[in-house]
C-alpha cells in the first residue's frame, strides 16, 4: 500500500519545475493530484502523465479563483489532506531601488497573499491531520544582495508558517520548506537569462557545501517527507533544502 493511498492533495505552481516534481512524487504514492497553475496547458501535461489527477487554471493572487479551486477539489475528491503552496515568482537580481512598484506588488501578491487565499478556503474541508507546506526559500533566512524584496516576500512565507502553526494545531500541521538554487526556470528567470554561464555556475555552487545545486526532486522530497506520517509532531517548521548554504 503506498503511503497517501486515499488522500486529496492539491499543489499550485504544478505545471513545471517544484510543483510538477511535487506532483509527480504524491501521484506516485497513491494520492490523487489537482496541479493548479496559470498554465493550463502545463498544467494539463502533468496531470495526464499522472493517475488520479487533474488540472486546474488559476491565477494564484486571484481570492475568487483560489475559491472556485477548492471547490472544484472537493467536488472530484471529497475532502483535502494536503495543501501545497508552492505557486511563486522571482524578479530579475537587481537593487531594490530600481523594482517597479508595480512589480514589487505583483510578487508580493503570488507568494504570501496567495497562501493566505488558499488556506482561508481550504481549511473548511481538511480533517484532521492534514497538512499544509508552502515553498519559501533559504533567502528568506539568509537574504543576500540583488533580491531583496523576492527574499522578504519569502522571510513572510516562513513567519506566516510559523503564525499558522499556532493557531492550526492540533488538527492541521503547517511547514514550508526552504530551497536553495535549482536548474529551473524560475531560477533563471531572476537571473535574466535561459542557463548560467560557467562562471555564474561555478560562483552558485562554490556557496553550497554538498557542491550542488538543489533539484525538483529534492524539494519533493521534503514535502512528502513533511506530509507524512514520519513527521506527525513536526509544525511550524521551515526545513533547509539547501545542501548547507546557510551554514555558510
Amino acid at each position: 500500500m503506498d503511503r497517501f493511498d486515499g488522500k486529496s492533495v492539491i499543489v499550485t505552481g504544478a505545471a513545471s519545475g517544484f510543483g510538477a516534481a511535487i506532483a509527480q512524487k504524491f501521484a506516485s504514492e497513491g494520492a490523487s493530484v489537482v496541479c493548479a497553475d496559470l498554465n493550463m496547458t502545463g498544467a494539463t501535461e502533468v496531470a495526464k502523465s499522472l493517475t488520479g489527477a487533474i488540472p486546474f487554471e488559476i491565477d494564484v493572487a486571484d481570492e475568487a479563483q483560489n475559491n472556485a479551486m477548492i471547490q472544484a477539489s472537493v467536488d472530484h475528491f471529497g475532502k483535502i489532506d494536503v495543501l501545497c503552496c508552492n505557486a511563486g515568482v522571482p524578479h530579475k537580481g537587481n537593487y531594490m531601488i530600481r523594482m517597479p512598484v508595480e512589480d514589487f506588488d505583483r510578487m508580493w501578491a503570488i507568494n504570501v497573499r496567495s497562501i493566505f487565499l488558499a488556506v482561508r478556503a481550504a481549511i473548511p474541508h481538511m480533517p484532521e491531520g492534514s497538512s499544509i507546506i508552502s515553498t519559501a526559500s533559504i533567502g528568506g533566512k539568509r537574504p543576500r544582495p540583488g533580491l531583496v524584496p523576492y527574499n522578504a516576500s519569502k522571510a513572510a512565507v516562513i513567519n506566516l508558517t510559523q503564525g499558522m502553526a499556532v493557531e492550526m494545531a492540533p488538527k492541521i500541521r503547517v511547514n514550508c520548506v526552504c530551497p536553495v538554487s535549482a536548474a529551473t526556470n524560475f531560477d533563471f528567470q531572476s537571473m535574466g537569462q535561459k542557463d548560467l554561464s560557467a562562471e555564474m555556475e561555478k560562483k552558485v555552487i562554490d556557496g553550497i557545501p554538498m557542491a550542488r545545486r538543489a533539484t525538483p526532486e529534492d524539494v519533493a522530497d521534503a514535502y512528502l517527507f513533511l506530509a507524512s506520517e514520519e513527521a506527525k509532531f513536526l509544525t511550524g517548521v521551515a526545513l533547509d533544502v539547501d545542501g548547507g548554504r546557510s551554514i555558510q
